[in-house]
C-alpha cells in the first residue's frame, strides 16, 4: 500500500523529506474555507456595529454582567483596542496592506489551520478597513479620506481594558493562531517543518 501511495504521489502520513512533511493536494478546498470564513466575520462585524449604533449611540452603557461585560459605543481613530489614536490614516494603509498581503499569500494556501487563521485575519481587517474608508470623518463627499473612525462597543472589565469589536477579536485570534502554527512548524503550503533537518545538520 505504501508503495502505491508513493507511486501515485500521495503524501504518506509521518513521512518527511529533510524534516518537512509533504503538502497535501487540497489547495482549492482550503481557499474555499478561507472564502467562507471571511464573509462570516465581515458581516458579523458589520451587523453588530449597525445594531449597536442604532440602539446605543449617545446612550448609557448597556451592562450585561456588572463589572465584567458591557456594551458602550465609542469611535476609535487608532488601531485595535484604541491603540495609537491620532494615527488614523497610517492604520488605514496598514490595514489595506494586510488585506493585500493575505490575498497574495492565499495563492499558496494548502493548510486548513492556516485557511482558518487567514480567514479570521482577513475578515477582521476588511471589517475595520470599511470603517476607515466610509465612516465619519471619511466617506463619500467628506474632506477627510482614509481617516474614518472604527466603531468599538464591547467593553470587558470596564475601566480596565480597551473597548473592542468583532473585527478586533477576529484579528487577535488569527494572530494568536498564526504564532502557534509557526511555532509548531506548520507552513501555509501544507508542509510541516519538524526541525529534523536542523538537528541532523
Amino acid at each position: 500500500m505504501r508503495g502505491l501511495q508513493a507511486a501515485g504521489g500521495a503524501p504518506l502520513t509521518g513521512d518527511t523529506v529533510d524534516g518537512v512533511v509533504p503538502a497535501a493536494p487540497s489547495g482549492v478546498r482550503r481557499v474555499a474555507v478561507l472564502a467562507t470564513i471571511v464573509p462570516i466575520v465581515y458581516f458579523l462585524d458589520l451587523i453588530t456595529k449597525t445594531i449597536v449604533l442604532r440602539t446605543l449611540e449617545g446612550r448609557e452603557p448597556f451592562v450585561v454582567i456588572p463589572g465584567l461585560l458591557q456594551f458602550r459605543v465609542i469611535f476609535n481613530s487608532g488601531a485595535a483596542f484604541s491603540i495609537g489614536t491620532g494615527m488614523t490614516i497610517v492604520f488605514t494603509f496598514v490595514a489595506a496592506g494586510v488585506v493585500i498581503a493575505i490575498l497574495r499569500t492565499a495563492r499558496h494556501l494548502r493548510s486548513l489551520p492556516w485557511a482558518i487563521t487567514l480567514g479570521l485575519m482577513l475578515g477582521g481587517a476588511l471589517g475595520n478597513l470599511t470603517d476607515r474608508l466610509l465612516r465619519w470623518p471619511s466617506g463619500f463627499g467628506r474632506p477627510s479620506p482614509f481617516q474614518g473612525h472604527v466603531v468599538d462597543f464591547i467593553e470587558t472589565f470596564p475601566g480596565h481594558f480597551p473597548v473592542w469589536n468583532v473585527a478586533d477579536s477576529a484579528i487577535v485570534c488569527g494572530g494568536i493562531l498564526a504564532v502557534l502554527l509557526a511555532w509548531r512548524g506548520y507552513q501555509i503550503d501544507g508542509t510541516r517543518d519538524t526541525g529534523e533537518h536542523k538537528s541532523n545538520g
